[in-house]
């Protein structure tokens, strides 16, 4: 190895000399110590520099003797192992067995020691940590024991550094050597003991190191070769050749792989993440103003400089960006320094970077071109170039080659003479024109950078310059107190903003509700977190895109944290290392978590407790609530818990979850009766999902009962999971019976009466109920089974349903399950259109309910007979020619809902005791209303089915108030979705009001064309309900479009005797009043008087409502004529 070499790879390569003078050669390195380092001339940051890699040189001979890692310089492993990502990097020595062949193996020995000594040392100088020699293989992690939020771009950089410098060792012979690397990144588990002995190792098990090592297989001498797992969180840092999809064994498909080529030449770390298209600044105008003010001050020689502080991913880069945009056109120099987490101790690394990009100097150009550049650069602030220029090009170890004289300077006289040069640059810029200086990220900024920036803050004053510096919370600034000095602090988006964020990611493309909300839940207005976990919801295949819109494929689970934020959510995690499972016991309770149920579940003392977490507290990854007795805590990010939670084994984890569930259970029962679905995760997760199923049934329940119908169908849902595990038997089928029956109403709320998993339900408990031999829930699965298949339209299930029903009332003599059978009865009678028995069977359900014997628990409003009978009656009312009393009736059915305050039956009585009759009677307003209440309790409440009822009705409405455009195609599409449903119950009805809006607008084409639907579904359905008014509007449509009387008169006559064959009043004054034009447009005035007059006289009550105010004046002429 070469001293020249050796420092050029520390980035120190101006004190090259100075070793050189000192004799000092590589042999003698391990013997320097901080004072022959200070001798040397070396200020503080170099020395710390040079100490920590010839620290780094040791590992390699430790690695050797031991076969094991025991000499590195790194954290404390952890004891136990635990899930994380990580980036796995594999070297191998090309050619190693030709190197050794014929030779002596002391000679090879030696040789392979500098090969481990420079590989371990690159790779230490990125903090990674060396897992094993493998002969000429070396295995290295990034990413464990501790986690760096940049793990990927740290194992490329060493990976890229180690190909050098194995190419600049000789070999034996003085052969040329070469190494070749491959990188992958993956979740895998670390750190768990295997083998036995010497041979006892701490491994990774997963498929990421075989990928590295495949990889590795196919690098060229001296290339790095990359996973696309790695690839896509390093953004433009680098610079990649696509090596396409290529077979490695071991793997079941084609792997993508990509070469490095060398860095990106992205400025910063920001635009290499971002690039230049970054989305548009959300929620910081208020910020924004700020440094645009204080620019404003600064253009008047009112130097200001702004402290820029949050933590990482707020979004103190975007800020700064939309700064520098919002300036572009404006009369200004920009100077952007990007301190770096790799040169913490590189002297003044974002001066010199600055300075090399300025003057475009590239690293390829002879000491004269970049010498040359220099000095044109300083020109443009300063005559005296020669004063500055020398300095300068040392910090830049540009040999001068004597074009400058020798600097004569003391260390201490050298860093005066770089900080007055770069000092005097600032004021010669600033006096051509307005400067905004930007320091990014200066939590990493070297010491001696620091100390120019003192200097730097009082420079400022009078002079126009805009400084800004920006830095996560650890950093602890030194320069507040100045008038000139702001301070600005980012704080978390709102939840809008948080939307908006997501809304930029998507592109417009609106995100299902259910996504949405947990994107803002688990990023906590970071915008950086919501960001990427939108990419990664988008990118999960958990969506389809439907151009305007995704809508989810299946059920939604939690949010996978995205693969981008891992590594940095890890790292703040493995800074606590010491008091890391207390974190992750915290997060195994829950994003919030009580003192006291965190100690009865640890097994530390109060006084360690205590200690561990006030080290959470300072690192801000807690904060605390309350006081004493009833302390409690949360994590500051939601992904935080997550990534303590998940890195746990599962093993461990399901351990955790246990004690939990059994800490509830025994010492907070009241917590466990108010929230049993918190009991019951944990039991699930604790791996006793039996002793779950009880508290997810009673979890189902009060969710229900609170309408929150989504909630209750995933506790239900996880309860009859949990249940595969119990032992079949009496006991689980009860268990599973309650589970089924409890989970209809929900799935009927959210999902409509016609979801094929209701019926699922229903059937399933149907017939545990005969297993069992359960009177008390065949009430619900009998019902719930009857109104499946009704609203489906199963005339032929219904019937046998109803009788069933009977004979089970028969049976048992159980009054509840014969007024359900009645209801069944009344509902089947309803469809056939006998109104008559459909009228005497609700009145006896009336008659006969008693509040205390028949109304059933909350979970099953849905089946409450009278909750049925009110609204339906109300419909039968006003058809047998009773529309008084179907008002009556319909108030009373809302009277009703109110009392049981239930949403999903509050829905229900909305359209068809409310909706319903008010169509029927002609009242739109009264319809309007109705249907924008529909809707606006279906929003609040996830209501689906309910909202495509609200939709078609107000569509109607609209209509029927003049708005067809909007109202028309409002109903086609609503109807066409409840079809894709497969709800047929009143889909009838709703089909002839568009036919009959057709009728009123004289399209008789569609008309005919949507009453042929309607006629289809009734005929497939044998549902004659609504079969005079399909007759009677079919006669209409016909007349309009030019059919003949004869015609006309036929579908007429049909409605006229389908009516008075029902009984159907109501209709039969419909169809009479059709007659009764059709005939006087013929002349038959006195058929007419005579039909219109014994049908109108028959009725006694309800003359203000719609239909038979029309009959009066018709009646009228008729008299006249």
């Amino acid at each position: 190895m070469d001293i020249t070499e050796w420092l050029r790879g520390l980035g120190l390569e101006r004190y090259t000399q100075a070793f050189l003078d000192a004799e000092v050669t590589p042999d003698v390195l391990q013997e320097l110590t901080e004072a022959d380092l200070r001798e040397l001339g070396l200020p503080l940051g170099p020395r710390k520099t040079v100490l920590k890699a010839i620290q780094a040189r040791s590992i390699a001979a430790a690695l050797i003797g031991a076969g094991e890692p025991a000499g590195q310089v790194r954290p404390v492993l952890p004891s136990e192992a635990d899930r994380r990502q990580l980036t796995v990097m594999f070297v191998d020595l090309v050619g190693s067995t030709a190197l050794a062949s014929g030779r002596d193996p002391e000679e090879v020995r030696e040789f392979m020691q500098a090969y481990h000594n420079t590989v371990a040392g690159e790779i230490a100088r990125f903090e990674g940590h060396i897992a094993k020699f493998l002969g000429d293989g070396v295995l290295a992690y990034f990413g464990w024991p501790r986690a760096h939020e940049d793990e990927a771009e740290r194992a490329i950089r060493a990976g890229l550094r180690v190909t050098k410098a194995v190419a600049s060792l000789t070999g034996p012979s003085g052969l040329a050597l070469a190494a070749r690397v491959g990188i992958a990144t993956g979740l895998v588990v670390v750190g768990e003991l295997v083998g036995e002995g010497e041979a006892r190792e701490r491994a990774v098990i997963g498929e990421t190191p075989n990928l590295a090592a495949r990889l590795q297989g196919l690098a060229e001498p001296g290339d790095v070769v990359i996973a696309e797992s790695t690839r896509r969180l390093l953004g433009e840092a680098f610079m990649y050749r696509d090596l396409g999809t290529v077979p490695l064994k071991g793997f079941p498909g084609p792997v993508q792989a990509w070469l490095v080529t060398g860095e990106g030449e992205a400025e910063s770390r920001f635009d290499a993440q971002h690039g230049m298209a970054t989305t548009a600044l959300i929620g910081r105008d208020q910020e924004l103003a700020l440094l645009l003010d204080r620019w404003e001050c600064a253009k008047e020689r009112e130097g200001q400089i702004v402290l820029l502080g949050g933590e990482a991913g707020i979004g103190k880069s975007r800020l700064v960006r939309a700064l520098r945009d919002h300036l572009a056109g404006a009369s200004h120099t920009p100077l952007s320094h990007f301190c770096s987490p790799f040169h913490t101790n590189t002297a003044l690394y974002p001066i010199i970077g600055l300075l090399e990009r300025a003057a475009g100097i590239r690293r390829e150009d002879a000491p004269e071109q970049q010498l040359d550049k220099l000095e044109a650069m300083l020109a443009l602030a300063t005559s005296d170039v020669h004063e500055s220029a020398p300095v300068l090009a040392d910090l830049l170890a540009i040999p001068a080659g004597g074009r400058y004289p020798p600097l004569a300077l003391s260390p201490h006289q050298k860093k005066e003479r770089t900080f007055q040069a770069l000092l005097e640059q600032i004021q010669g810029l600033s006096a051509r024109q307005p400067l905004l200086a930007i320091y990014e990220d200066v939590h990493w900024a070297d010491p001696t950078m620091l100390e120019l920036l003192d200097r730097a803050v009082d420079e400022v004053q009078g002079l126009p310059i805009l400084m800004i510096s920006t830095f996560r919370p650890e950093f602890v600034s030194r320069w507040t107190g100045h008038g000139h000095v702001t301070a600005l602090s980012l704080s978390r988006l709102g939840r809008r903003q948080g939307a908006a964020v997501v809304d930029r990611v998507t592109g417009g493309k609106i995100l299902p509700q259910e996504v949405l909300e947990q994107i803002l839940a688990k990023t906590d207005g970071v915008p950086l977190f919501v960001e990427e976990l939108t990419k990664a919801v988008i990118e999960s295949g958990l969506l389809k895109d439907h151009g305007s819109h995704y809508e989810l494929i299946g059920p939604l689970p939690p949010l996978a944290i995205p693969t981008t934020l891992q590594d940095s959510l890890m790292a703040r995690l493995d800074r606590l290392a010491p008091v890391k499972e207390v974190a992750q016991i915290a997060a195994c309770i829950g994003r919030e978590f009580g003192h006291d149920l965190l100690r009865s579940v640890t097994a530390l003392d109060e006084h360690a407790l205590q200690r561990a977490l006030n080290e959470l507290l300072t690192a801000e990854l807690i904060f605390r609530r309350g006081a004493p007795p009833d302390i409690g805590y949360s994590f500051k990010h939601a992904l935080v818990q997550d990534i303590a939670h998940e890195s746990l084994l599962k093993g461990k984890r399901q351990q955790i979850h246990a004690r939990i569930a059994a800490a509830l259970e025994e010492h907070y029962p009241a917590r466990a009766e108010a929230e049993p679905e918190t009991i019951a995760s944990h039991f699930t997760q604790g791996g006793l999902a039996g002793k779950a199923v009880g508290y997810w049934l009673r979890a189902g329940r009060i969710a229900a009962g609170r309408s929150a119908n989504l909630e209750a169908i995933t506790h239900l849902t996880r309860g009859l999971e949990a249940l595969k595990s119990s032992p079949q038997g009496p006991e689980r089928d009860r268990q599973e019976l309650a589970l089924q029956t409890a989970i209809g109403g929900p799935l009927i709320a959210i999902h409509g009466y016609t979801a094929p998993q209701l019926g699922t339900a229903f059937s399933r408990a149907h017939a545990l109920c005969y297993e069992l031999d359960d009177t008390d829930a065949l009430f619900a699965t009998l019902s719930g089974k009857f109104i499946f298949h009704f609203v489906r339209g199963d005339f032929g299930a219904m019937q046998i349903l109803v009788a069933e029903g009977q004979r089970a009332a028969e049976r048992t003599g159980d009054t509840a399950l014969d007024l359900a059978a009645h209801r069944m009865a009344a509902l089947t009678a309803m469809h056939a259109g006998d109104f008559l028995t459909a009228r005497s069977e609700f009145e006896m359900i009336l008659s006969r309910y008693q509040p205390d014997t028949h109304r059933p628990p909350p979970v099953h409003y849905v089946h409450d007979p009278k909750a049925s009978a009110l609204p339906y009656l109300a419909i039968v009312l006003w058809v047998l020619g009773y529309p008084e009393q179907a008002q009556r009736t319909s108030r009373a059915s809302f009277e009703y809902a109110a009392e049981l305050n239930q949403t999903n039956l509050t829905a229900h009585v909305q359209v068809y005791g409310g909706a319903g009759p008010a169509e029927l009677m002609g009242d739109t307003a009264a319809v309007h209303a109705h249907a924008d209440a529909i809707i606006d309790l279906a929003d609040q409440h996830s209501l689906n089915y309910w909202r495509l009822s609200g939709l078609i009705l107000r569509g109607w409405a609209m209509a029927k108030e003049g708005n067809v455009q909007g109202g028309l195609p409002l109903m086609r599409l609503s109807l066409n979705e409840r079809a894709r449903l497969g709800a047929s119950w009143y889909q009838v009805r709703y089909l002839w009001m568009l036919a009959a809006m057709y009728h009123q607008l004289g399209d008789d084409e569609n008309g005919l064309a949507t009453l042929a639907e309607a006629k289809a579904i009734a005929a497939r359905n044998e549902e004659h309900i609504w079969e005079a008014e399909l007759a009677c509007i079919d006669g209409e449509l016909r007349r309009i479009g030019g059919a003949s009387a004869d015609e006309a008169e036929n579908y007429l006559q049909a409605a006229l005797i389908i009516a008075q064959s029902q009984s159907a009043k109501s209709f039969e004054l419909r169809a009479a009043m059709s007659l009764a034009r059709l005939w006087r447009d013929q002349g038959r005035v006195a058929d007419a008087r005579g039909l219109l007059g014994s049908v109108y006289g028959w009725f006694t009550e309800g003359f203000e409502t719609a239909d038979l105010r029309s009959a009066k004046p018709l009646m009228q002429e008729l008299a006249e004529v």
